[in-house]
């Protein structure tokens, strides 16, 4: 009977200065890690190592609990300094990184290049992540997303923040995606890279120094009375845009509610 061996690390103090070194159980294969915050930002750094390095830094015990009076009743407050609840599992080269709810940590994290990364941060935080080949899967709620030398596909989400990427090159087996409630996209792209691209803004434009071969018109979505209930009949014309680069390659989706879509050529 096989058995899955872990570890686990709870972090606070003097560890978080010095940062924590988790193994992987098998060196030689790529790493998953998954990283989620409530409250922090998220930094992630590709590196030719076989181990991934966890170092946070996040605010006193006092400023978490500021709002709360020191003492009541003639008891005095219990503060632990530098307390990130953060928390660290490794499984199988699957490799778990959270911070507690009430926690504002800052993580800053080295990872094999090749690693394929899931990122999450709610409130106010940001994402940064450079120099990775992995898959990417980037999602942000009140906060600017930022990839630079990136060579893996990508999910990227922010609800009310802007995203920026760099890429080195396409991976030719799945799409990438940029998408964003309120904010900007802006995208840096190889010259010679051979892409799809489908493009909207509802407010806003999209802007590219690319030859941009555009295809067709708005598409148009018909709803007739099998659709409808009251028997209306309503045509509308979706602002989906749709072209190529350098004849065509992977497909790469930019969407944006309110802000301005950018497709840059590297220089």
């Amino acid at each position: 009977m096989l058995k899955t061996i872990g570890i686990a690390f709870c972090c606070a103090g003097v560890l978080l200065a010095e940062g924590v070194t988790v193994p992987l159980k098998d060196p030689s294969r790529p790493a998953k890690v998954t990283v989620h915050t409530l409250n922090g930002t998220i930094t992630v750094r590709g590196a030719n190592i076989t181990h991934v390095r966890v170092e946070a830094s996040s605010r006193s015990g006092a400023k978490l609990f500021q709002h709360l009076p020191e003492s009541v009743d003639g008891m005095k407050r219990l503060d632990i300094p530098g307390n990130s609840g953060l928390n660290i599992t490794e499984n199988n080269n699957v490799v778990n990184i959270n911070t507690a709810p009430w926690a504002g940590a800052g993580l800053t994290i080295t990872v094999p290049l090749h690693s394929s990364l899931q990122l999450s941060s709610v409130s106010g935080g940001t994402i940064d992540v450079e120099h990775m080949d992995g898959e990417i899967d980037a999602s942000e709620v009140s906060g600017k997303i930022t990839l630079k030398h990136i060579s893996g596909p990508v999910v990227a989400h922010s609800l009310n923040g802007e995203i920026v990427a760099i890429l080195d090159r396409l991976d030719s087996s799945k799409p990438s995606s940029f998408s964003t409630m309120n904010g900007n996209i802006d995208v840096t792209l190889p010259v010679n890279v051979k892409a799809d691209l489908r493009m909207k803004t509802d407010n806003g434009a999209v802007y590219s120094d690319f030859d941009v071969n555009l295809s067709g018109g708005p598409s148009v979505v018909k709803t007739g009375p099998e659709q409808m209930q009251n028997g209306k009949y309503r045509v509308s014309f979706n602002r989906v845009m749709r072209g190529t680069i350098n004849g065509g390659g992977p497909e790469l989706q930019f969407t944006t509610f309110n802000g301005q879509i950018y497709i840059r050529k590297a220089k």
